[in-house]
């Protein structure tokens, strides 16, 4: 098939679109900025290009045919993907444009979207997609401009910017603890230990910090997501090991407390990530230099 038939020409285009969405040569006219005539025959070119009956003219009426609605069905969101794009192409050069970013969901609803008001208080003209991702992203194939993730700052091929350390604490309901008391560390065992998926063995880890053997411990459910881990210690299921300013909020309301206070350093925190190419992209730079000039400290 020739390939001119199935890329026909953009103004052939935009006078179908125009056209099928207000079923009306003239209304379509009038936002083409052109003749009732010049869109008619720019419909009919392209439906003689394709050979296909696009609408069905009765007088000064015209309707759709069944593959005319489709036709615009898909036609319309390419077009509005080509002018998506278009206006990113004008915003990056005003140092605005899109960024898409991935963020673990905790992360995202605990820490950064309190903040972003103050981001776009100064930066109206970069557009933000916020993207929730659990586990490795590659921003290769995933479509990303960078990411926020969990980790040791080691991110082969990648710059990686600290925002926040982490430090974990165990978390419980109030009615829990004064139900069954933590006086030390080893009083943990008797309650269920809730974990998180990506972290299997942190309670592990937290207890040897403690000198406190893991041989009695008693696990309960793992959640994939830690709102939902804080959730379930709210409810009184049991405790569980979560960054601190994850719970700032439950811990000034007084649904959650801390089972007992242990300062046990991580070598883990979060960080915003992205690859080295991508370090000059206009909208990553005003929001990687907000991110690092904002205050870390939990709100």
């Amino acid at each position: 098939m020739n390939p001119r038939r199935l890329t026909p020409s953009t103004s052939l285009l935009l006078a179908f679109d125009a056209s099928a969405r207000h079923l009306s040569f003239t209304r379509a006219s009038d936002e083409l900025t052109t003749t009732q005539s010049a869109v008619s025959k720019q419909v009919q070119a392209l439906e003689e290009l394709i050979g296909v009956e696009l609408f069905v003219r009765s007088g000064r009426k015209i309707s759709l045919t069944d593959v005319g609605a489709m036709y615009q069905r898909e036609l319309s969101a390419h077009l509005s993907g080509i002018r998506s794009a278009t206006r990113q192409a004008i915003a990056y050069r005003n140092g605005g444009g899109s960024l898409h970013l991935a963020v673990l969901p905790t992360f995202a609803a605990k820490w950064l979207m309190p903040r972003l008001h103050d981001f776009y208080a100064s930066h109206a003209q970069v557009q933000l997609h916020v993207h929730a991702r659990i586990g490795h992203i590659d921003t290769s194939k995933s479509g990303m401009d960078a990411f926020i993730a969990v980790g040791n700052g080691n991110w082969p091929g990648c710059t990686a910017h600290l925002l926040q350390s982490e430090e974990l604490v165990p978390a419980i309901s109030p009615l829990l603890l004064a139900k069954t008391p933590v006086r030390q560390a080893s009083d943990l065992a008797n309650h269920v230990l809730l974990r998180i998926t990506a972290r299997p063995d942190a309670w592990e880890g937290w207890l040897a910090a403690q000198n406190v053997s893991g041989s009695r411990l008693r696990y309960g459910p793992v959640f994939e997501l830690t709102s939902h881990l804080i959730q379930a210690v709210v409810a009184g299921m049991g405790v569980g090991l979560v960054p601190r300013y994850f719970i700032e909020e439950e811990l000034r309301s007084g649904a959650i407390a801390i089972a007992i206070g242990a300062d046990v350093p991580s070598s883990l925190g979060y960080y915003l990530v992205y690859t080295v190419d991508r370090s000059n992209h206009p909208a990553l730079s005003q929001f990687r230099d907000w991110l690092l000039d904002s205050d870390p400290t939990p709100i």
